[in-house]
């Protein structure tokens, strides 16, 4: 199951959001990443626009997907989605800034 974490008590005043996705769970990586910015957004995840707007959802998935010799350890994918900051990290951090 994935993991939400808030940063801080108020995550739209601040503006940073941070969520830990498990890459061996079942929920797509775009889920988690939609989910993330409607709490931030505090919109429900229906209301964004398509991931795919922003970014190669599919790409992205295979990105940080489990590999045959094991889970990749380092590098991120920063981009734009629904005016918020989103950097996914190979250990399976995402933040989202507004």
């Amino acid at each position: 199951m994935t993991e939400i974490e808030m940063t801080s008590q108020s995550p739209v005043a601040k503006g940073e959001y941070t969520v830990q996705y498990d890459r061996l769970d079942d929920e797509p990586l775009s889920v988690t990443i939609a989910t993330a910015v409607a709490t931030v957004c505090n919109a429900d995840p229906t209301e964004l626009e398509p991931l795919h707007y922003a970014i190669n959802a599919d790409a992205l998935e295979r990105l940080f997907e489990p590999r045959a010799n094991g889970l990749r350890n380092n590098g991120s994918a920063t981009f734009e989605y629904n005016d918020c900051l989103v950097t996914v990290t190979a250990d399976g951090t995402i933040r989202v800034e507004s």
